[in-house]
């Protein structure tokens, strides 16, 4: 993949619309991180799923973009409401692989979304997946269905490699190359290629970054199912951008397959150096406690409602 022209962005804001944390009594907000602090009865809802709402100003430009829908209309709905979050204003989204809690609320949102011109995904988001566990079996899940999205009006855009959004503000980045030693994959995990079921490769699995102004790369995973480390030294690399101010995202530390791999994940964190450390959704209570231990300083604990500033 060739250097990519990434713009600068003024300000960067991420609101979480879907998470699998909530805290209510979590209220006290910092520069970085400003909570919801909605009253009772109306909360947030959590569920096992990602969305997150990213508004990026550049000067008196300014685009809002959709990084996934969750799993159901119900919390993706229900969560924008509560927060009073405006998403008819939404323009693009990124569907960041095809997995359910990823699409779960994409062809609801876009029935009601107006302004939605761009849809971008990987070719392979469309295919059918599940999970073989074992000890319990195979496990199929819901697939994106690319007539159901067509009839939305909303074309897909699929692409395979590193491209931008929101007039070169957003870099999207594609496939993302394998370069660690021990960020190997799901075995569980499998995909139906040329008519066949094989261990998923997850060509598919992609995040999204923005260049901040004198703060760095932000950088945003949805599972990282291709290594949140393999996902940032990629986007530094096509950015041509060292610096990180930000990684958040689900990282997909959770389970017996993928805990093994918290230290080293660690490990090389700290060698990047950002200045913000949010593990989300799939990370897991384990990773995200190791985290909050060896990097207590970059460390920020998300909740369903989090809005994070950067500029």
């Amino acid at each position: 993949m060739s250097e990519l022209n990434l713009l600068k962005a003024d300000k960067l804001e991420v609101t979480v619309l879907v998470d699998n944390y909530t805290d209510v009594l979590l209220v006290q907000s910092t520069e970085v991180a400003r909570r919801p602090g909605t009253p009772p009865p109306n909360l947030p809802l959590a569920e096992h799923g990602l969305s997150c709402l990213l508004k990026i100003s550049e000067g008196s430009e300014e685009h809002t973009v959709l990084m996934d829908a969750g799993v159901s209309k119900t919390c993706l709905f229900h969560n924008a409401d509560v927060l009073k979050t405006d998403l008819s204003k939404v323009e693009s989204v990124v569907i960041s692989h095809g997995h359910f809690d990823h699409f779960g609320a994409l062809i609801e949102f876009l029935k009601s979304a107006s302004k939605v011109k761009t849809l971008v995904l990987h070719p392979d988001a469309f295919l059918k997946r599940r999970l073989n566990i074992p000890g319990i079996g195979v496990v199929d899940l819901p697939a994106l269905d690319e007539a159901d999205l067509k009839k939305t009006g909303v074309m897909p855009h699929k692409v395979n490699e590193a491209s931008t959004l929101a007039s070169y503000l957003i870099m999207v980045s594609g496939e993302v190359p394998r370069i660690t030693d021990f960020e190997m994959g799901f075995p569980w995990a499998e995909a139906k290629i040329d008519g066949k079921w094989v261990v998923d490769p997850f060509h598919d699995d992609q995040g999204i970054a923005v260049n901040v102004k004198n703060r760095g790369l932000v950088i945003i995973g949805g599972c990282s199912h291709a290594g949140i480390i393999n996902t940032i030294k990629y986007v530094q690399k096509v950015t041509r951008t060292r610096k990180v101010h930000a990684v958040l995202g689900g990282f997909h530390l959770t389970g017996p397959i993928f805990e093994p791999i918290i230290e080293p994940t660690i490990a090389e964190m700290k060698k990047i150096a950002p200045d913000f450390v949010v593990p989300m959704h799939c990370t897991g209570w384990k990773a995200i406690n190791q985290f909050a231990r060896e990097m207590p300083e970059q460390f920020l604990l998300n909740t369903v409602g989090t809005t994070y500033i950067f500029q």
